[in-house]
Order: structure tokens, then sequence, then C-alpha cells
């Protein structure tokens, strides 16, 4: 039997005034898995279209299908495919997501949606002045 073994891995940067402050892995969760599948067949569910962060501290698990406590959410700034790469970028403006920030995720939708990733990280303190740039690579090997 042949396996090809398959993967979705992705890796998240997190810019704050452009300047890059972490640099984390994230994980594809079971709802984004199953949107891949169901996207190679047809195009019923919507493209992902927004980036949400939160202050949830909850470790992300395959079974998440939302943040753990989401604190905004913006469209995609863009998304650029590269042969086996897809990266979306969404930015933050002032006063939008700001606090103490701990979580983020990939979805389809302005509110709820299915969500393809998330991802939990260590403490980004964005001020209500500072723009923060999230940039998210998944790669499909």
């Amino acid at each position: 039997m042949f396996n090809s073994g398959f993967k979705l891995v992705g890796h998240v940067s997190v810019a704050i005034n452009d300047e890059v402050v972490q640099e984390i892995p994230n994980l594809v969760v079971t709802t984004g898995k199953n949107y891949v599948a169901s996207r190679m067949k047809d195009t019923t569910e919507g493209a992902m279209s927004h980036m949400a962060v939160g202050t949830g501290s909850t470790a992300a698990a395959a079974g998440d299908s939302a943040l753990g406590s989401e604190a905004a959410r913006v469209a995609l700034t863009s998304t650029t495919v590269n042969n086996n790469e897809i990266t979306y970028v969404a930015t933050y403006p002032s006063g939008t997501g700001t606090g103490a920030l701990t979580e983020a995720g990939i979805l389809n939708a302005s509110s709820s949606g299915t969500m393809l990733c998330r991802t939990v990280f260590s403490v980004v303190n964005k001020g209500a002045s500072d723009a923060m740039t999230i940039t998210w690579t998944i790669t499909a090997s």
C-alpha cells in the first residue's frame, strides 16, 4: 500500500510596528483538514477570509473550532499561493485587537465560520497606538 504522508504544517510570524516579535508553529485543526478535503471536491465552503486574535491560553488542539477568547477579527490583507505554500497576511490597525494577546486563528467568515488553523503563543502586548501584522504560511508536503 502506498502512503504519501501528506501533511499540512504552518509557521506564524507576529510583528508589532513592523518589528517581528514572535515566530511560532501552528496547528491545522481537524475542521481545517476537513475544509481542505472538501475544497478538493468543490467550493461550497467559502475561502479563508479572516484572521482572529485572542487572549485564551489553552493549548491548541486538533478539535478546536474557535479561539479560546477572541478579542478581534479582521479581513485578510492578502492571500498568496506559491507552489505548495499559501501565505495569509492580516493587519490589525491601531485601536483594533489591543491588549495582551496569546492566540490566533484563520477562519472563513467575519464571525463564526470554519477554522483552518490555531496557534497559542507567549504574550504579545499590542498597545492602542500599535499596528500589528501577522503572516501565516501553511505548507502542504
